[in-house]
């Protein structure tokens, strides 16, 4: 009871420190929302100029953020949950060294992504992608290092590990895919070209995910109670008992009590 208490306590003084972070107080919000206001009214005077070589360079960045943020990391968060559910040893080390690999991938994609946008982007910061995109960056970088600095099975410290570690990597997923719906948004502000369809796949794709995350809490389930079902079912005439049947277990006692 005393551990589980100390538990509780670690888990609630970390949200409390998280939120004290992400929470900026309301001055700073308020000029934060300012400057917001003020660099989207500059991103629209000032139409954004392409030429073949900045055009590439666009959309190769777009791609590899996307590969690292929007598709390798959500693959990545899908199967180590599904590696929680396994058995077998065998099994779960084989998912949980894919789904560092696919975290590696992530990561190295990210910083190609990063290193072009900072050799040959405008790095003003003054809007809402490359800001996010900077805060991105560090946390996708930190991630795996506190990945490799895990506790040990049975150490208290390791529930607290897990909590953070999740927390991290689901809000660098979600943040990353709302990232990547600004930048197509901004890309269309600046260039007025239409994005529908990437915007219209791309919800698609992270429908896809989002559904797969939500199915793998209740696929077992599932199958369990299909196989419960299959293993309870009662025919109608088992809970009946045959005359014939309860004479004869009556006889049988009489006659080994009379022998």
């Amino acid at each position: 009871m005393m551990a589980l208490k100390r538990e509780r306590t670690y888990v609630i003084l970390v949200c409390f420190v998280l939120l004290t972070v992400a929470l900026p107080s309301a001055e700073s919000a308020q000029n934060f929302t300012t400057k917001m206001n003020q660099s989207h009214k500059d991103s629209q005077s000032s139409p954004l100029k392409l030429n073949p070589k900045l055009s590439l360079q666009i959309k190769i960045h777009a791609l590899l953020l996307w590969g690292s943020v929007g598709f390798f990391m959500p693959i990545g968060i899908l199967v180590i949950r599904f590696a929680s559910s396994c058995t077998c040893g065998k099994n779960f080390r084989i998912l949980f060294y894919f789904h560092v690999v696919l975290q590696t991938v992530a990561v190295g994609l990210a910083t190609a992504g990063a290193v072009l946008s900072l050799k040959n982007f405008e790095n003003t910061f003054n809007n809402t992608h490359q800001r996010i995109g900077l805060a991105l960056y560090g946390f996708i970088w930190f991630q795996p290092l506190l990945g490799f600095l895990r506790p040990n099975r049975g150490v208290k410290a390791r529930s607290i590990w897990y909590l953070i570690h999740w927390l991290i990597g689901i809000a660098i997923c979600i943040v990353g895919i709302a990232n990547i719906y600004i930048g197509l948004h901004t890309f269309h502000e600046r260039t007025s070209k239409s994005v529908r369809l990437w915007v219209a796949l791309f919800t698609l794709e992270v429908s896809f995910f989002g559904f797969v995350y939500l199915l793998q809490d209740r696929w077992m389930y599932m199958l369990g109670q299909g196989a419960r079902h299959c293993d309870e079912q009662i025919r109608p005439t088992d809970h009946i008992t045959s005359p014939s049947t309860s004479t004869m277990k009556k006889q049988i006692t009489i006659s080994d009590i009379i022998g």
